[in-house]
């Protein structure tokens, strides 16, 4: 039996709303682990005109910047991670550095954050070196 056009999209917006929430576990998941590290998190869901970060965390005078993945293994969520994110990533950053008393000079770094199926979280540190 074929599905209605509304109930295709209702199906839709169910997936959705259950990976918003996802997402969001996923988030909160690595910002205890930040936290817990003695790295705040000063910024959740921080955006700027070229994008969004994730988590913003600090680290003494640093930041750190934090892009959170969740799949089902940690190697799915590694995977997810494109070029033309960590690019937009770069220039959300410099907007929010231009905001720091020290501005593009600041010490900073690019995590990922990789959280699985079962809420295990990953830290890549400096994830965003060649």
């Amino acid at each position: 039996m074929a599905q209605t056009p509304n109930a295709i999209s209702d199906c839709r917006r169910n997936r959705g709303r259950v990976a918003f929430h996802s997402g969001h576990a996923a988030e909160q998941a690595v910002a205890r682990h930040y936290d817990r590290q003695g790295a705040p998190i000063a910024a959740l869901r921080w955006r700027g005109s070229a994008g969004e970060i994730d988590l913003v965390a600090r680290e003494g005078l640093a930041v750190v910047f934090i892009e959170v993945k969740k799949a089902a293994t940690h190697a799915e969520a590694a995977y997810r991670l494109s070029r033309r994110q960590m690019d937009r990533i770069y220039a959300a950053a410099s907007e929010f550095l231009a905001g720091e008393p020290a501005g593009q000079m600041t010490e900073s770094r690019f995590d990922v954050a990789l959280v699985d199926a079962q809420g295990r979280v990953e830290i890549i540190q400096d994830a965003f070196c060649a």
